[in-house]
């Protein structure tokens, strides 16, 4: 306890800036979901021959997973807040439709009668009538999509939106409780304190809990008026104050990514550090992306202008060609189509090669006398592995592993980043996929397997950018060439152990790397 609130006392700026922008994008992709929602609810209740299409649409979208809904975004929108609140208000709209719909088509037909009677206009009946009836049924349903919002913008991180889903990817990353709780409890405490408010202003604002007389009825109409036209101006002021924001800070400036792993992270600093000490660009820095996906595609789309890529993965998982064991051969290619297809120039090789890795505990390197990949073909069927997610699917990973080795295990229960070292070390699984410079390999004192087939590609780390950038900026090629042939496998080992294991922060081990090679001026 004592550790974590030590960790609480140094990172607490972060952590309060952070939770600032996860409330700020939780709070406009709610105000745009009602916006949006309620408008819905209304119109399906006149027409209820749009309810079924409507409804089941928003169903659809409730079903689609947020991640898979966020990397089916990023090719359109591209990555940062945008995505995330996109993607929020898509899975906020569901209840507040829903409620608005049911609670305007279940008011008793007498008082509508009654409402027509003293010859009240259909929009006047809506108004004084069937919104403050049903503004309690209506508050539920934003209640529910607020809450809701909390949690889903959690994964805002994957996009590079910021928000506490940072502390949360990057603990689960660096296998760091205190990181993971640091974002995990504001997070929940955030969501409890708006279910609260939310639930003050059903309170207040309903006049099911003050008198049922027409003059009160008439007042709570009123004050939902107001209340939504409120809510409106405040939308549109906040939207208009990001744009003014975003169009003021549109100044020269080149973007650094990296992917949500410490060794990227670290890699990005550099980038950055190099780039801020060397030239006089500004820099702004959008770390802790996603996979190869959400980066490359950031890339593209010029959300990013530089990050780190690995030449393999160039090779394998974004040109789709067989793995081919010599780097030199992988380089140039990779080097000449991605200047062909994408406008992207590959500059020279960091140093390190952070190939894949097949890794076991001791013991169980130990019981089945396993050195080799070859060796673990032996009892392969008798274990079970807990790779990374995207390991499984990848050509250069466990598909063409098994044609290459002939492996077949018990079972393959894929893990996120760092959860897979925990199921190790749990004994949940037997065999994971590793980085040949993962600093949690000497932190769990794993057994790393000879590839004695040479089955995995070199994947030497070299930065990427964009044409348009170098020829903006061709100074940016000179600062960060500085770095080429600086990082062997054993430095980049080693600084990857400095985050994952002494938990110092990505950053700092970057630019003390930088200052000890003397690459900063």
């Amino acid at each position: 306890m004592s550790a974590f609130l030590n960790y609480l006392t140094e990172n607490y700026q972060q952590i309060l800036s952070l939770l600032g922008e996860h409330l700020y994008l939780s709070i406009i992709s709610v105000l745009i979901a009602i916006i949006i929602g309620i408008p819905l609810g209304i119109l399906i209740s006149n027409e209820p021959k749009l309810s079924k299409p409507i409804i089941g649409t928003t169903n659809v979208i409730q079903a689609v997973p947020s991640l898979a809904l966020l990397g089916f975004l990023i090719p359109f929108i591209g990555i940062g807040s945008s995505p995330a609140i996109v993607m929020v208000v898509l899975y906020s709209l569901l209840p507040i439709v829903k409620n608005t719909y049911t609670g305007l088509t279940n008011i008793d037909g007498d008082i509508l009668e009654a409402a027509k009677g003293i010859g009240l206009t259909k929009s006047q009946t809506m108004r004084k009538v069937q919104l403050p009836l049903a503004f309690p049924m209506i508050m539920a349903g934003i209640r529910i999509s607020a809450v809701t919002a909390v949690g889903l913008m959690t994964i805002a991180a994957f996009v590079g939106a910021g928000g506490l889903g940072y502390l949360v990817f990057s603990g689960v990353q660096t296998v760091d409780n205190h990181m993971i709780l640091a974002g995990a409890i504001p997070a929940c405490i955030l969501a409890l304190l708006i279910d609260f408010v939310v639930g003050k202003l059903e309170s207040g604002l309903s006049y099911t809990n003050k008198q049922t007389s027409a003059k009160r009825t008439a007042k709570v109409g009123k004050k939902t008026k107001r209340w939504l036209i409120g809510l409106t101006s405040f939308v549109i002021i906040v939207a208009g104050a990001f744009k003014v924001y975003t169009t003021a800070n549109a100044e020269d400036k080149i973007v650094i990514g990296s992917k949500n792993f410490s060794e990227s992270i670290i890699l990005g600093n550099m980038l950055a550090d190099l780039v801020e000490n060397k030239t006089d660009i500004k820099v702004e820095r959008k770390l802790n992306l996603g996979g190869t996906q959400v980066a490359f595609s950031a890339i593209q789309s010029g959300d990013i202008d530089v990050y780190v890529e690995y030449t393999g993965t160039g090779l394998v998982n974004i040109l789709n060609q067989p793995p081919e064991s010599d780097p030199d051969k992988v380089y140039e290619y990779v080097q000449k189509e991605f200047k062909q297809k994408y406008n992207i120039d590959l500059l020279k090789p960091i140093g390190f090669n952070n190939t894949y890795a097949l890794a076991v505990r001791q013991d169980t390197a130990k019981e089945f006398g396993l050195e080799t990949i070859s060796d673990l073909v032996k009892v392969s069927g008798n274990l079970t592995m807990g790779p990374t997610i995207e390991f499984p699917n990848r050509e250069d990973g466990l598909i063409g592993l098994s044609k290459t080795y002939n492996l077949e295990f018990k079972d393959v229960k894929a893990v996120d980043g760092g959860l897979r070292y925990t199921a190790l070390d749990n004994h949940k699984s037997d065999v994971i996929d590793a980085f040949s410079t993962d600093g949690l390999l000497e932190a769990f004192h794993l057994k790393v397997l000879k590839d004695d087939k040479n089955f995995f590609p070199p994947y030497y780390a070299v930065p990427i950018i964009k044409e348009s950038t170098l020829e903006e900026h061709p100074e940016v090629k000179k600062a960060l060439n500085t770095l080429a042939g600086k990082l062997s496998d054993e430095k980049m080992r080693e600084l990857n152990y400095k985050v994952d294991s002494l938990k110092q922060s990505p950053a700092k081990v970057a630019k003390e790397f930088l200052e000890k090679e003397g690459l900063l001026d």
